[in-house]
């Protein structure tokens, strides 16, 4: 993996590159239900985002072994926020950088990436993704100066999760872990965080939140719902790697609902898919035995929801997606 003494092509890359991983795990005491949760802050990364750690694997990588060198384009389809931590590191090394992304994303998504200098096309998925991710990879065949990172395929995603975001959160929670919960765009982090988990604590039950509106791994239909970087219509081959126990399935509703809890209650502005996971962790802790170690992940951060139901409220009222209840605790419950 990506060591110590790694010094980029572009020598000013170093200062970001030292800033992303080692991010702290935080305990979360919700007093109604008398719960306490273990969530590892991933916003603080420097794009915002989990992604970058993605990012930073695979560029090293491919930068150490020649893959990329001047004149390269980094090439990828995303729902934003590995466009978001692939166009901060890969200008920060020099190299260009297109990403396709879903007409639907966020415009704070757009934003950012082109603010950091990359080249954005959007495509309409039809409620298909593997429509851009198509696009991406006939770039890269077609023109041999593009580099796919390939990140629901690659497996540096997973083996850096296990060997780094994994080994994190090992030594931070204090107690034995009893779950790990979280939701998955690629895999990766569900696949490797589970199977650092899963080798010291093999009773751990390793969990994937899921919509309830996309339920895949239940084996429903996908539907559209509003907690974006997750569930993009596929199961991603990445998942097979996961040592999963079960998911739990959270409705867009309660994901919003939670995100405001963790906004008002904690002071942590982070995104929907972390409220969604902390929704499915919450509820994955009372069913469990009192006093259980239940781990996750806060992915992102709040900016980039701002044109997104998350902000379109009153601001003394919290969010509510219409036609569906709003309580954190109304969703479906684990399938198991």
């Amino acid at each position: 993996m990506i060591d110590s003494g790694f010094v980029p092509r572009r020598p000013s890359a170093a200062a970001v590159l030292s800033l992303i991983g080692n991010t702290p795990c935080v305990p979360l005491r919700f007093e109604p239900e008398g719960i306490t949760l273990y969530a590892k802050c991933e916003f603080l990364n420097p794009s915002g985002s989990i992604k970058d750690r993605l990012a930073k694997t695979v560029l090293v990588d491919a930068e150490k072994r020649g893959l990329i060198g001047p004149g390269s384009i980094i090439v990828e389809c995303t729902s934003g926020n590995t466009g978001i931590a692939l166009s901060m590191l890969g200008t920060a090394m020099g190299y260009r950088v297109r990403i396709l992304m879903s007409a639907g994303a966020s415009q704070e998504r757009r934003q950012l990436i082109q603010q950091l200098g990359a080249e954005l096309m959007l495509f309409e998925s039809g409620g298909r993704y593997q429509t851009g991710i198509e696009m991406a990879r006939r770039m890269a065949a077609e023109d041999s100066g593009c580099f796919l990172t390939n990140q629901f395929e690659n497996r540096l995603n997973v083996q850096d999760h296990e060997e780094c975001t994994g080994q994190e959160l090992l030594r931070q929670v204090p107690r034995p872990i009893d779950a790990f919960v979280t939701g998955f765009g690629t895999g990766g982090t569900l696949a490797g965080v589970g199977r650092a988990v899963k080798a010291r604590y093999p009773h751990a039950e390793i969990l994937a939140m899921e919509p309830a509106e996309a339920a895949l791994l239940a084996g429903e239909c996908p539907c559209c719902h509003f907690i974006e970087g997750v569930a993009d219509g596929f199961i991603p081959a990445l998942l097979r790697d996961a040592p999963l126990d079960g998911a739990v399935k959270v409705s867009s509703a309660d994901a919003l609902a939670m995100t405001w809890r963790l906004h008002r209650e904690f002071g942590l502005l982070v995104g929907t898919s972390s409220g969604a996971n902390v929704a499915a962790a919450l509820r994955t802790a009372q069913r469990l035995p009192a006093g259980a170690s239940v781990a996750t992940i806060l992915c992102d951060r709040a900016e980039r929801y701002f044109s997104t139901p998350l902000f379109q409220h009153p601001a003394d009222e919290p969010p509510r997606f219409p036609g569906t209840a709003s309580s954190p605790n109304s969703s479906s419950q684990s399938s198991r």
